[in-house]
């Protein structure tokens, strides 16, 4: 069977050069499908796998959103391409204490990751769409989802594409790009759809800029180094700078209520994170210095702190979460 290089150089050849876009959802979509691509063995490591504290710190957030919004029986916590399930697992835990008894239902297409997800969150639901979700109120959890999404790259009026050259691929076209993303705007809308029908609080966690902006911002990381994007497709992983702008404007017709996007590391200083790393400490002494590096790692602002930035949607009547500026 051929590769996937093999099979796009074929397409392009029969159909003429593909959008990035089309390049993009090609790739990840067999990468995603074909392994487990976290952790030192994987190519790149997300904030769940750095520390149980982010999670415990997603669970606490959510839970608080939940209580006050009086605690509604029929609410599950949802969560949109879990990883391994890590964060869930974490999460839930908190949430449990909280008094949640509700699903768990998770929106994930690998089968991989699928196995991996019920081995850490027992009785799990998963499903294939943002929009097959139970109509019940969600608290829903998005970590680092919307990045492997596909975008268009735009150099004037003009769509950039992928063509072949020699025994390699090109883009076809250079200068400034600026880009858009049709699928993060679908995803947030059905995100906003489903909150302002049925209530529930989402919490998007991702990097990139909160304000609109041109460049590109396309790239490939494997065995976590950065890569050429047109190297090796599906093979590794390819992701591009969420721009929360838009989001804010896919969901601006609906009736829900958006918050920030904050920095990760302002929103998880004001959740409380070091003081929970100072728990931590007291009961694990030996394991100070892995717990004050995964805080600085999480939260530095030459780390992961200011990058990745923390978006929350809440349907009619839901209270805005902790870690926002009122």
């Amino acid at each position: 069977m051929p590769t996937l290089a093999g099979q796009l150089r074929e397409r392009i050849k029969a159909e003429g050069p593909i959008t990035v876009e089309a390049y993009m959802a090609a790739c990840n979509a067999h990468y995603y499908a074909t392994r487990d691509p976290l952790g030192a063995a994987g190519d790149f490591t997300t904030a769940p796998e750095i520390s149980q504290m982010f999670g415990e710190m997603v669970g606490a957030c959510l839970a608080d959103c939940w209580q006050r919004a009086g605690a509604p029986a029929e609410a599950i916590y949802a969560e949109l391409g879990p990883g391994r399930g890590t964060l869930a697992a974490d999460g839930l835990r908190l949430m449990r204490k909280a008094g949640l008894e509700g699903a768990t239902h998770l929106v994930e297409t690998s089968a991989t990751l699928r196995q991996a997800q019920g081995e850490r969150v027992l009785g799990a639901h998963w499903h294939e769409r943002i929009e097959d979700l139970p109509p019940v109120p969600l608290l829903l959890a998005a970590n680092e989802f919307l990045d492997a999404l596909p975008v268009r790259q735009w150099i004037g009026g003009e769509e950039r594409r992928v063509a072949v050259e020699g025994d390699g691929l090109r883009f076809t076209t250079n200068g400034e790009v600026r880009e858009d993303s049709p699928a993060r705007d679908e995803a947030a809308a059905a995100i906003g759809r489903h909150l302002a029908q049925h209530g529930g609080v989402a919490l998007i966690m991702d990097y990139g800029h909160a304000k609109s902006a041109s460049g590109d911002t396309l790239q490939a990381v494997k065995g976590h180094k950065f890569a050429d994007p047109l190297a090796d497709p599906g093979e590794q992983d390819l992701t591009a700078h969420v721009d929360f702008e838009a989001l804010a404007k896919a969901v601006s017709g609906l009736e829900v209520t958006v918050s920030g996007p904050v920095g990760q590391g302002e929103w998880l200083e004001r959740l409380g994170i070091r003081q929970r790393a100072q728990s931590l400490i007291a009961s694990n002494p030996d394991k100070r210095h892995d717990i004050t590096q995964a805080v600085d790692r999480l939260c530095g602002l030459d780390a992961m702190g200011e990058l990745f930035k923390v978006m929350a949607m809440c349907g009619p009547g839901w209270p805005q979460p902790a870690g926002f500026a009122p």
